[in-house]
């Protein structure tokens, strides 16, 4: 029992110095549970806190549900002109609402602007109804796309993050700011995320946008808030700048306000820390083909991007390797040469150049057509 316990000692005295040296690795400190800062278009992290900690995320939540309806109209399933009638269910849903009625009409784009500026519930179950036939079938759904996405950390039992009587209804940091990542694919979604206050009903019942940032923020264009007594206070934030968009997680925060700052203040790191850089490339000269039914071959080059720190330079450039000819036949998509990316004169990414159309090799009947047709017309 002795050994037991001074094993216990040591393990509890080890965990203790990792959760230290975690804390102070970090370029600063946000009053929350859990937190992460990602750049939206590589996908890069600048900033976590306990990002895999699985936690209820409240409204959040409904960032997946969002997701799934916006996938479901690009598939063609329905528009957001289709009007959806309101279930018993939908219209029950308590919490932040539109207060929906049974047999209530409303467009698709009407309730999902509710969810996305209001943090409607009511909308909410309404749009997984009509996608899925049923929230349980919906729930389902959002599960399988989680898995998906790679969300190790989720498991959703309702489209709106009501908690009250869930079980296990949770997710993380790192999983918010992948899916957030996976909404803002769809730019129509800043139609409805960047809305400080509108109407629905024809102008009859008002809408106050949830997200403060919106109104207060430089550059804020979403995403979703939440909160319940158990997640406590819980946004995914995004904001753009200079075309790079950041995604700002916050998990457990004990207020509104402070969550708010906290988002804040891993928005402001990123923008002042960071840049998006996409290096911009101009289409090659043609290459010449020996043997070719065309004399020349089309090229195009791999593109780039890539996030660097401030304090790295802005001597952006790039270097093209390819031959001055080739041999047919060629091959669309046939890589021809090479291209390297430079800051500052060193290389920090390389592509490939590739064929843009195919060339097939002269045939003797090609030759010798060629031939006639130069002796006959000179």
């Amino acid at each position: 029992m002795k050994k037991i316990r001074i094993l216990v000692s040591v393990l509890a005295a080890v965990l203790l110095l990792t959760t230290v040296c975690s804390a102070a690795s970090l370029p600063f400190d946000v009053d929350a549970v859990s937190a992460l800062l990602m750049e939206a278009e590589t996908g890069r992290i600048l900033y976590e806190k306990n990002a895999d900690q699985s936690l209820p995320p409240a409204s959040v939540t409904k960032i997946m549900t969002v997701l799934l309806v916006m996938e479901a109209i690009e598939r063609g399933d329905y528009s957001l002109s289709d009007i959806v009638r309101i279930s018993e269910n939908a219209a029950s849903m308590g919490g932040s609402q539109i207060y929906l009625k049974p047999g209530e009409e409303m467009s698709v784009e009407d309730l999902l602007k509710s969810v996305l500026v209001s943090s409607a519930n009511d909308a909410a179950v309404a749009l997984a109804e009509h996608t899925a036939g049923s929230v349980e079938g919906f729930v389902t759904r959002m599960n399988e796309r989680a898995a998906q996405l790679g969300m190790t950390n989720s498991h959703f039992e309702n489209p709106t993050g009501l908690d009250d009587s869930a079980v296990n209804h949770s997710t993380s940091a790192r999983d918010i700011a992948i899916m957030s990542r996976e909404l803002l694919k769809h730019d129509e979604i800043f139609k409805y995320t960047t809305i400080w206050m509108d109407t629905i009903r024809g102008g009859a019942f008002g809408l106050t946008n949830t997200n403060r940032l919106i109104r207060f923020y430089n550059g804020a264009n979403g995403l979703k808030t939440g909160s319940t007594s158990k997640a406590k206070f819980c946004i995914s934030a995004t904001a753009k700048r200079d075309d790079m968009q950041l995604i700002a997680v916050i998990m457990a925060s004990p207020n509104r306000d402070v969550r708010n700052e906290a988002a804040k203040k891993l928005l402001d790191y990123g923008f002042a820390n960071y840049r998006y850089v996409k290096w911009q490339i101009e289409e090659p000269e043609p290459i010449k083909v020996i043997g070719g039914k065309s004399g020349v071959c089309r090229v195009k080059c791999d593109g780039f991007e890539t996030l660097l720190d401030k304090s790295a330079g802005t001597d952006t450039g790039y270097v093209i390797d390819i031959p001055s000819e080739i041999s047919a036949p060629v091959c669309e998509g046939d890589v021809i040469g090479k291209i390297d990316f430079t800051l500052n004169g060193e290389v920090i990414g390389s592509g490939s150049v590739i064929a843009s159309e195919s060339i097939d090799r002269l045939s003797f009947g090609d030759v010798i057509g060629r031939l006639l047709k130069k002796f006959f017309l000179g």
